[in-house]
């Protein structure tokens, strides 16, 4: 067995790895062997050839996993603090016997049920007391980081500053002392067949108007297009609490002062169309017609169908939701994205500014140089005065109660039945009955493409406003029938005015200016006479 094993036994194999103590073990008792003593000299000088080796074999630890493994028992200490500070709070503070929870318990629980509406915005139903402070504070660490790396991209291109042009409007004085800026294009007032009123649409300013109607265009069929600054854009003072009804009178007022003595017709175009609808509403006296392109109304008005508010919030983007939500329950957050956005002193994309898809149509046009330069313009009009409030009021106004709807619109008749016979009188005779709501027509045009106005706005009008014309234009979007189209503005004059004639032609008569009847009364006049 020896042979086949070897020649060395367990027993003197493990004899090797101690040291030689002058004892040898054999298979029946044992003996002292004739080695020689135990050397400590020996064994230190042994022991420090093993410890060489030892180094050789194993390299010593780096100054980085020194740290790692620092960091690592250091993170594992802070956890388990942690949670003893955790179970501590839940053992002496978070019971219910605590004075903490006996003094705050009320106000959180009170707290907690006015903040339950914000539930249908978490993925669960979960306590917003919890939810949303963890939301907030992981919100506040994602733009910081986003502002830490603003600015180190060194692959994006160059972006095109915002600059300020010297004044170039005329201003009216209104009767509470502000000033309106205005701009006015056409043909002059004594010559005007047609005078059109139209305000701005957001992040816009009086410098859009019409954009890129040409001039021979309004001479053909004699309009004066009339174009101002909302309060606070561009050179308009800004208004101290500014409402519908104040901004329908800016824009009578306006009309009173640069000469239109007669009715006017108003144009409103996207954001701008509120205004056009404030004007239907409160001065329907004045206004001979409307124009609507690309109309936007309140995503929150009551009187909308469920299939109406789906398509509105189902079609919309998601940060224009969360512009909808802000402007309605936080409007002064509205001040931070829009530092970082159009008043930042950056040109962007028009998409990104505005918060809307475009069609293909609308990117064709919008990558144009014309366009380009337009935009850039009519921005920098827009964001002249660097404050945010302005902005933020006109996104309220869109989202808050107009103070109507669009159905007192509708042209119906209005009966006065105060007391019972003139209830009994009205059921025999009309005569206490008017007709009330705008009597004017109303002509709206829409994109089949426009991808910044949702179905459910269009159907909504068309519902509340059958009296309306509704022009659906296939494959157009949201810019591309009212930016720089001729044929299209053309198509807007005709529908409204008919056909062209040209402006106004004026008599003199020692430097006075007869109209067509005043004409006609002074040849019946000389008739008479010379009979």
């Amino acid at each position: 067995m020896a042979e086949v094993r070897g020649a060395n036994t367990w027993r003197e194999e493990l004899a090797s790895l101690v040291e030689d103590t002058g004892i040898l073990y054999t298979g029946e008792a044992a003996t002292f062997s004739s080695s020689p003593p135990f050397n400590p000299e020996k064994s230190t000088a042994m022991a420090a050839a093993v410890s060489e080796t030892d180094h050789e074999t194993e390299p010593p630890e780096t100054l980085k996993e020194q740290v790692t493994e620092f960091l690592k028992s250091w993170c594992e200490m802070v956890l388990e603090l942690g949670r003893g500070c955790r179970d501590i709070l839940q053992q002496t503070v978070v019971t219910e016997d605590s004075f903490v929870v006996q003094k705050l318990g009320g106000p959180v629980a009170r707290v907690s049920s006015r903040l339950r509406f914000l539930n249908e915005f978490l993925p669960e139903d979960r306590d917003p007391v919890h939810a949303w402070p963890v939301i907030f504070f992981v919100f506040i660490l994602a733009l910081s980081a986003l502002n830490l790396n603003v600015g180190h991209d060194g692959l994006a291109p160059a972006v095109k500053k915002v600059l300020v042009h010297p004044p170039s409007a005329s201003r009216i004085q209104l009767p509470d002392g502000r000033h309106l800026a205005y701009r006015e294009i056409g043909v002059p007032a004594d010559k005007a067949r047609f005078s059109l009123m139209a305000p701005h649409s957001f992040l816009s300013s009086r410098l859009a108007g019409i954009p890129g109607v040409k001039i021979p265009l309004l001479e053909e069929f004699g309009v004066r297009l009339v174009s101002y600054d909302l309060p606070g854009f561009g050179e308009s003072d800004p208004h101290p609490s500014r409402n519908l009804n104040s901004s329908a009178f800016d824009m009578l007022h306006l009309a009173d002062a640069v000469g239109v003595d007669d009715k006017f017709w108003v144009l409103g175009y996207s954001g701008g169309s509120i205004h056009a609808w404030a004007a239907l509403r409160y001065v329907p006296h004045r206004i001979a017609g409307a124009a609507v392109v690309a109309p936007m109304i309140n995503p929150y008005e009551p009187s909308m169908t469920k299939e109406e508010m789906r398509s509105i919030w189902g079609e919309s983007l998601p940060r224009r939701k969360l512009m909808y939500y802000l402007a309605r329950r936080l409007p002064k957050l509205l001040s931070f994205f829009y530092r970082r956005s159009f008043l930042s002193g950056k040109h962007g994309r028009i998409e990104k500014l505005m918060s809307v898809s475009l069609g293909r149509r609308d990117e064709i046009l919008t990558e144009g140089a014309t366009f380009e330069d337009f935009w850039h313009r009519d921005v920098e009009e827009s964001v002249r005065q660097g404050n945010t409030k302005p902005f933020i009021e006109e996104a309220i106004l869109q989202v808050s109660n107009w103070g109507f709807s669009l159905a007192d619109l509708q042209v119906q008749r209005k009966c006065y039945r105060n007391g019972i016979f003139p209830w009994l009188k009205s059921l025999y005779s009309l005569a206490e009955c008017e007709l009330a709501g705008f009597l004017g027509p109303i002509h709206i045009w829409q994109g089949m493409d426009d991808q910044a106005v949702p179905q459910g706005m269009i159907d909504h009008i068309s519902r509340v406003l059958p009296g309306a014309t509704m022009h659906k234009l296939p494959n157009e979007g949201h810019f591309s029938f009212f930016f720089f189209c001729d044929e299209c503005h053309r198509q807007i004059f005709s529908t409204l005015f008919g056909s062209p004639q040209g402006p106004l032609e004026q008599a003199t008569n020692g430097g006075e200016i007869f109209s067509e009847g005043d004409m006609e009364e002074q040849s019946l006049a000389t008739d008479s006479t010379n009979k």
